[in-house]
């Protein structure tokens, strides 16, 4: 039994340095005519796991307009944001924007969000069960030990019924927080990206969207409950240096991935499991978080 939920709602070696907006020797950078198909610039995209796919196709539409796309692939959700204080990334796209918010503020980066792309929907997942209702009493769920991943954890679980949080329960809450436990569950907190493999052992866990892909399972068909597009603060976002984020090609990258052709790649690439949502930044902005 699926079930969806409405909420409120990751080793990378030294990089060479690549300032976005440089192509070759006549480029412009801050002129919207600086780069065309003859005249390319090079732009470096950092994301989380390895499925890049939305990516790729993005990449084909940007090279036709001059913008070369290196897709740089990382292992956790530290290091995205880290090599793009650094400048080793021009931008990066895998984070929701309160985990974007929360880690910024924490390591005091100077980075912004330049654009939303998707909502990658939290789900529970099990080997023993194909129900939360079947979840028994003293089942032990991994959940993520990041603040704002296990903040949205909690909320899942108790939107799937298996927990009650407090009323002022908000993205940056954690256990201490949980009102009442009814069946004595035992919340285990683990790296968010060893939930797949450590799965086996234990009930259920509430594992990532792209974790999940990237472990082979099926979001859409495998989770025992999962998000959907109303869980706004867990909308995905394109970030990037505040001093470089009028760009135009990264501007004009968001322009691409927030197209038509590329909503329904998306759509029909991924059936539901990663679902396009394309606010504005102002809109963005005016949800509380």
């Amino acid at each position: 039994m699926k079930q969806s939920f409405k909420l409120i709602v990751a080793g990378l070696g030294v990089l060479a340095l690549t300032a976005c907006g440089q192509g070759n020797d006549d480029s412009t950078s801050g002129d919207t005519e600086g780069f065309s198909k003859d005249n390319p610039v090079d732009v470096r995209i950092g994301i989380s796991g390895t499925d890049s796919r939305q990516w790729d196709f993005i990449s084909e539409k940007a090279v036709e307009e001059g913008i070369n796309i290196d897709i740089v692939s990382f292992n956790d959700y530290v290091q995205p944001n880290q090599a793009l204080a650094d400048g080793d990334i021009d931008a990066n796209a895998f984070q929701t924007v309160s985990y974007f918010d929360n880690f910024r503020e924490e390591q005091g980066l100077d980075l912004e969000a330049i654009g939303t792309t998707i909502l990658a929907p939290l789900g529970v997942y099990s080997d023993r069960y194909d129900s939360v209702d079947d979840i028994p009493d003293g089942a032990e769920i991994l959940i993520a030990n990041e603040v704002t991943n296990q903040a949205r954890n909690l909320m899942l679980l108790q939107e799937a019924g298996l927990i009650e949080l407090e009323d002022d329960f908000g993205i940056t809450s954690g256990l201490d927080q949980i009102a009442d436990n009814p069946k004595n569950l035992k919340l285990t907190e683990v790296v968010p990206a060893n939930a797949p493999r450590l799965m086996q052992d234990v009930d259920a866990a509430v594992i990532n969207n792209g974790i999940a892909v990237d472990a082979g399972l099926s979001p859409t068909e495998d989770s025992l409950a999962r998000e959907d597009e109303t869980a706004t603060p867990y909308i995905n976002i394109i970030a990037a240096r505040t001093d470089n984020a009028d760009d135009p090609a990264l501007q004009r990258l968001v322009e691409i991935y927030q197209s038509d052709e590329v909503k329904e790649f998306i759509e029909e690439e991924y059936q539901g499991a990663t679902i396009p949502t394309y606010i504005s930044l102002e809109e963005l902005n005016n949800y509380p978080r």
